[in-house]
């Protein structure tokens, strides 16, 4: 598949790359699907409220996430959509996998917070937002669920401002709520959108398009409801402030729009202003070897440069592959051209590309600044890795979240020990776990480190499904991780309290697991030549230039 005629710039320049955050139970996957069938991507939304079991969900391809009706892993879903094409990252819905998350959302540029109508602000979308405004993320926030009985739309803005500390800007309003929920007034265009509820949410809504002065308006809901819309939209227009579109691109205020993507109610309109609205790919800070400083890499420069921000293995069943996602940042991506892995030293041709669609992939000839290309990964490839072609070049490393629960894993069939192995070997590679092993010790009974308990669950699942190990999880009652730094001499003779023990990852770098901060003030105090220190994260990693 190759992009139509166009210089490098109108190429860019159609991207939209972006991630979708949100609470558990918020709707994110229904909302994925819709935009997908308004988009075209698929015919009928395979997630609907009445017939949750009748269809499987598009964007959810790992057989346990169906089971228990989350999302927890990232796929990739590419659509091309008026003319522009659109990079959906799908992030794992449960805060038990927050660090997939947060690797995600750094390949992004821009987000959707997606918040209940019912509940508003809860604890993973402040988590979560935390890490947007941290990279200074250009945040759309869509209030879901407006056909169940909601709360206030007044009330709900207020809530984003005083508990996320964001400027909000309603580009719609919400005609009812719950059974009286009947359309959205657009603010820009003066229009209102009144909305048909299609079959099961299936199908794309019918729409009819009318304005304030149509009488037949009023009659479509009840004198109280239709009373509250206009008293509502009145005090809005009446505080006179304007959409601050330097605001959003900083990710200080965000676009507010209410719908239902179960209904399907609200997610073109949604999709049409996010078009018109999200920004295209933008340079990326890098060093190059023998600089001191970072420096901007534009999307439109002539050398290609990307990084990988995730690893999946056994996406196809069919096919057990591990795949590497990789972001580009600059240039253009073509099949079979060698690019350089910077953290290796070593040039790699890269002959299997695929552009991703969940677990389907298809073979891509190029890519751009934005798009996100599927290579097929025989252990090359890791977390982070910068490739590119010309003179070397680095984006900031992807740093590792600290973990905060432990178990020792053993597997119970020792026949099974190869495949044991590489089920190992591979989840570490993708950063689902960290695997750690007794200090100094044979390497047959690992420890496995998440920061999710939820993580545990997962691993063992995979374990059994995709290599076929029976595997049994003890948990240790370690809550706290830290890297141990000194000589070898001193880390060897060291003392520890009962409530610790000394580990290694699979670099052989030291690693003191620990029940409380108690426990980590007595190790220092007996040891006093050591360092124990937190888990770096660096700073803004792959910061965006805004």
């Amino acid at each position: 598949m190759t992009e139509s005629a166009g210089s490098l710039a109108e190429a860019v320049e159609r991207r939209r790359t972006f991630a979708i955050i949100s609470h558990p139970d918020a709707g994110k996957t229904t909302l994925t699907e819709k935009l997908l069938l308004y988009g075209g991507a698929i015919n009928t939304a395979g997630q609907v409220a009445a017939r949750r079991r009748a269809r499987q969900a598009t964007s959810d391809w790992m057989e346990l996430e169906r089971e228990r009706g989350i999302s927890i892993t990232s796929t990739v879903l590419q659509f091309p959509y008026r003319g522009h094409t659109l990079n959906l990252l799908d992030t794992p819905g449960h805060q038990d996998f927050g660090e997939d998350t947060y690797r995600t959302l750094l390949a992004a540029d821009s987000a959707v917070m997606l918040i209940d109508a019912a509940k508003g602000v809860e604890p993973q979308t402040k988590k979560l937002f935390a890490i947007c405004r941290a990279r200074r993320i250009p945040l759309f926030t869509f209030v879901n669920k407006m056909d169940r009985p909601s709360r206030e739309p007044l009330e709900l803005l207020d809530e984003l401002e005083n508990v996320l500390g964001i400027g909000t800007y309603p580009i719609n309003w919400p005609i009812g709520n719950g059974p009286t929920f009947r359309g959205v007034y657009d603010r820009r265009t003066r229009d209102v959108h009144l909305f048909e509820r299609s079959e099961h949410g299936a199908k794309r809504a019918p729409v009819r398009v009318t304005d304030l002065a149509d009488r037949a308006l009023e009659a479509l809901t009840d004198e109280v409801t239709y009373r509250e819309f206009r008293d509502s939209l009145e005090l809005l227009e009446g505080a006179g402030t304007e959409f601050d579109r330097a605001a959003f691109a900083r990710g200080s205020a965000t676009p507010v729009f209410f719908g239902s993507a179960v209904t399907n109610f609200g997610v073109e309109l949604f999709l049409d202003d996010f078009l018109a609205m999200a920004p295209p790919p933008a340079a990326r800070l890098a060093i190059r070897p023998g600089d001191s400083e970072l420096k901007a890499v534009s999307p439109l420069a002539d050398e290609f440069s990307g990084f990988v921000f995730k690893i999946q293995a056994n996406m196809d069943p069919r096919h057990r592959d591990r795949v590497a996602f990789v972001r580009i940042c600059s240039g253009k991506f073509e099949r079979d051209m060698t690019v350089r892995n910077v953290r290796s030293g070593k040039d790699v041709r890269v002959t299997r590309a695929m552009k991703l669609f969940a677990s389907e992939r298809e073979v891509v000839d190029e890519a751009y600044a934005g798009d996100v290309v599927g290579l097929a990964n025989p252990g090359t490839f890791a977390i982070g890795d910068t490739l590119c072609t010309g003179a070397p070049l680095e984006f900031e490393p992807i740093p590792s979240f600290e973990p905060e629960h432990f178990a020792a894993v053993r597997n119970v069939d020792t026949g099974a020990y190869k495949s044991f192995q590489k089920g190992i070997a591979q989840l570490a590679e993708e950063g689902a776990i960290q695997v750690f092993y007794p200090f100094g010790q044979t390497r047959t009974e690992p420890i496995f480190a998440a920061v999710g308990e939820l993580q545990f669950e997962v691993a063992k699942y995979r374990l059994a499904s995709e290599y076929n190990v029976n595997a049994e999880f003890h948990r240790l009652p370690f809550g706290l991780a830290r890297r141990v730094g000194g000589d070898a001499a001193g880390i060897a003779a060291a003392t520890w309290p009962s409530n610790a023990k000394l580990v290694e990852d699979g670099a052989g770098t030291p690693i003191a697991l620990f029940e409380s901060e108690w426990s980590i003030r007595l190790a220092q105090e007996w040891n006093a030549s050591l360092r124990f220190e937190p888990f770096a994260q660096n700073g803004r990693p792959m910061e965006v230039i805004t």
